[in-house]
């Protein structure tokens, strides 16, 4: 099985606002950059594209480590609240409603077709490929008219 860095961010010009996402994937000396957007959308709604566009790049199962600064989606995944909303009819332990049901049912199909291993890196710090991945985010939410 191929191993494969995947690197994502999101970002919104207000909450909600214009959005981008951007991701980069990894695989050998190969890189590829990834990014697109929304005129009205939420943070949450960007992490979670990023992390969906990226994995269904992939043309074939792949091992993965997806390295995100977004705790929604690495919590959401790996504490296995996202598993546990889906089984509750998109409720959360609280019986609201979970937000972003539609995104969360497609991470969930990706992340049974790869094993993806989810790593969570603080935002803003330096780390190159999540620096990268905020301009590609940004600069595409940048694309939409105020």
């Amino acid at each position: 099985m191929k191993q494969v860095e995947i690197y994502t961010d999101g970002a919104c010009r207000g909450n909600p606002g214009r959005g981008g996402w951007g991701a980069i994937l990894v695989w050998n000396s190969i890189e590829k950059e990834l990014s697109g957007g929304e005129a009205m959308t939420t943070n949450n709604r960007m992490e979670l594209i990023g992390a969906i566009e990226a994995l269904s790049a992939l043309k074939e199962p792949c091992e993965v480590t997806l390295t995100s600064d977004s705790k929604y989606l690495v919590d959401a995944v790996t504490k296995g609240w996202a598993r546990s909303w889906r089984a509750n009819g998109w409720r959360k332990s609280d019986r609201s409603p979970a937000l972003n049901s539609d995104l969360w049912e497609k991470l969930l199909h990706l992340i049974e077709i790869h094993t993806v291993h989810f790593v969570w890196v603080k935002g803003h710090d330096g780390h190159p490929y999540n620096e990268r991945c905020d301009k590609l985010a940004t600069a595409f939410a940048d694309r939409f008219a105020e």
